[in-house]
Protein backbone atom coordinates (compact mmCIF):
# COMPACT_ATOMS: atom_id res chain seq x y z
CA UNK A 1 0.00 0.00 0.00
CA UNK A 2 1.62 3.27 -1.02
CA UNK A 3 -0.02 5.38 1.72
CA UNK A 4 1.86 3.39 4.37
CA UNK A 5 5.22 4.26 2.88
CA UNK A 6 6.57 7.15 5.02
CA UNK A 7 9.53 7.77 2.76
CA UNK A 8 8.48 11.00 0.94
CA UNK A 9 5.83 12.26 3.37
CA UNK A 10 7.79 12.10 6.59
CA UNK A 11 10.50 14.34 5.18
CA UNK A 12 7.92 16.85 3.91
CA UNK A 13 6.15 16.92 7.29
CA UNK A 14 9.42 17.26 9.19
CA UNK A 15 10.62 20.06 6.91
CA UNK A 16 7.37 21.98 7.19
CA UNK A 17 7.30 21.73 11.00
CA UNK A 18 10.91 22.82 11.30
CA UNK A 19 10.24 25.73 8.96
CA UNK A 20 7.25 26.78 11.00
CA UNK A 21 8.86 26.41 14.42
CA UNK A 22 12.26 27.89 13.59
CA UNK A 23 11.46 30.62 11.07
CA UNK A 24 7.78 31.57 11.01
CA UNK A 25 6.83 31.25 14.66
CA UNK A 26 9.42 33.73 16.05
CA UNK A 27 8.43 36.23 13.36
CA UNK A 28 4.74 35.91 14.22
CA UNK A 29 5.31 36.10 17.97
CA UNK A 30 7.34 39.29 17.66
CA UNK A 31 4.26 41.30 16.69
CA UNK A 32 2.45 43.09 19.47
CA UNK A 33 -1.33 43.06 19.47
CA UNK A 34 -2.91 46.38 18.59
CA UNK A 35 -5.97 45.96 20.82
CA UNK A 36 -4.35 45.02 24.10
CA UNK A 37 -6.52 44.94 27.19
CA UNK A 38 -5.88 47.54 29.88
CA UNK A 39 -4.49 46.36 33.19
CA UNK A 40 -7.61 46.37 35.30
CA UNK A 41 -7.43 45.48 38.98
CA UNK A 42 -9.08 42.26 40.01
CA UNK A 43 -12.49 42.65 41.65
CA UNK A 44 -12.25 42.56 45.44
CA UNK A 45 -15.74 41.21 45.98
CA UNK A 46 -16.31 37.54 46.58
CA UNK A 47 -19.54 35.77 45.87
CA UNK A 48 -21.19 33.66 48.55
CA UNK A 49 -22.44 30.34 47.29
CA UNK A 50 -25.12 28.27 48.92
CA UNK A 51 -25.00 24.47 48.91
CA UNK A 52 -27.37 22.61 46.67
CA UNK A 53 -30.25 20.97 48.44
CA UNK A 54 -30.45 17.45 47.09
CA UNK A 55 -33.94 15.95 47.47
CA UNK A 56 -32.67 12.45 48.34
CA UNK A 57 -30.38 13.41 51.23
Amino acid sequence: MPQLNPNPWFFIMLTSWLTFSLILQPKLLSFTPTNSLPNLPAPATTTKTTPWAWPWT
